[in-house]
């Protein structure tokens, strides 16, 4: 019984230290480095202190790009495949000329990533930029590889030009007295008063006493000329609006100067054809990038300021025209622009100079 006792007391005073060490001796803790992309390098901003390793973390702080487990393509792309190929969408429909490509890392400007645009010129061949025009009074089409404009020479804005009860007169240059509105016994609608002009400024006709139709037809992909040509008397381009565009002269060698007061708010007046601006058209462009309208050497004209930068170019030549992407053309094309220079101290003329293209008669 003595023994027996005795190994007992021994066994639980052996036993006991064991089974009441919950107190382990500290271990000396380490900050450990988030290894993401594997390639045993740490990520020196991503840390956690233990005693042993985590998954996914190593000791050094090394990495600088712990984002990738692959290989960074030219892009800057983890794991991917370089550069795109992307198609020129030169008529602004979404769809890609499989004919001009080009690659990049990121979407150039005026291309896509499809190539399923059989015919990249514009709808049914036509250039983006006639959808601008006033279908009222302007219709557009293909005949063959020229694109026929044809317009009643109408404007779709208001002028005191237009038809209404208040007469008025004129002494023509032969002394002839001619005058407007006689028997008129109402306004027509889009008639306002006159503000920029007078009554008794203003030149003899009206909007609507024109009855005729003008046609232009310039080629498909017009060409500069190697020699400009001066612009005549008369039409020399038709507006979006789908009345006529005219130069700076008034007559043959006769500034424009004289006839200014009688230009309506939009820079435009009567005769001795039909309505025509002269200068920047308030109606619908006043020192922007507005669509003017398209020159008699299928050149198209826009307002003062750049589609793609909002600035006046600077690289204009002498008539204004430079090449470069418009809104109608994200790739590029020669056109023309109003020039950013003042006319009399207030006014912008339209077109003062020369075609830079071969012109086609408005007839």
């Amino acid at each position: 019984m003595k023994y027996r006792m005795f190994f007992l007391l021994m066994a639980f005073v052996l036993l006991v230290p064991f089974a009441c060490d919950d107190n382990p001796a500290p271990c000396d803790e380490t900050l450990w480095y988030q290894d993401a992309d594997e390639d045993g390098l740490g990520n020196p901003d991503v840390s956690f202190s233990s005693c042993e390793a985590p998954a996914g973390y190593v000791a050094n702080a090394d990495d600088t790009d712990d984002v990738c487990a692959g290989v960074v393509d030219v892009c800057g792309v983890c794991d991917g495949t370089g550069e795109t190929i992307w198609y020129e969408d030169a008529d602004g429909d979404g769809l890609g000329n499989p004919e001009v490509s080009q690659f990049a890392c990121d979407q150039p400007s005026g291309y896509v990533t499809n190539a399923d645009d059989t015919n990249d010129s514009g709808t049914s061949g036509i250039p983006a930029a006639f959808a601008e025009f006033a279908e009222e009074n302007v219709t557009v089409y293909l005949d063959g590889d020229q694109v026929v404009i044809e317009s009643n020479g109408y404007p779709n804005h208001t002028s005191p030009y237009w038809s209404n009860t208040t007469e008025r007169c004129a002494i023509d240059p032969r002394g002839n007295e001619l005058c407007t509105n006689e028997n008129t016994t109402e306004n027509h609608p889009l008639f306002v008063e006159p503000s920029a002009t007078s009554y008794e400024s203003m030149a003899p006709g009206n909007i609507d006493d024109f009855n005729g139709m003008y046609t232009l037809r310039i080629p498909l992909n017009p060409e500069k000329a190697s020699n400009p040509s001066s612009t005549g008397l008369g039409p020399i381009g038709i507006a979006v609006s789908g009345a006529m565009i005219y130069n700076d002269e008034e007559g043959p060698n006769v500034p424009l100067d004289d006839a200014v007061p009688s230009l309506d708010y939009t820079a435009a007046h009567t005769g001795p054809q039909s309505y025509h601006y002269h200068l920047e058209p308030k109606a619908w462009s006043n020192d922007d990038d507005k669509l003017i309208g398209i020159m008699s050497d299928g050149f198209f004209l826009y307002g003062r300021r750049d589609s793609e930068t909002g600035e006046y170019p600077t690289d204009l030549d002498a008539s204004g025209g430079h090449f470069g992407p418009t809104q109608h053309n994200p790739a590029g094309e020669y056109h023309y622009h109003i020039q950013n220079e003042l006319y009399l101290g207030a006014f912008y003329l339209l077109f003062p100079d020369d075609y830079q293209g071969t012109p086609n008669s408005i007839q």
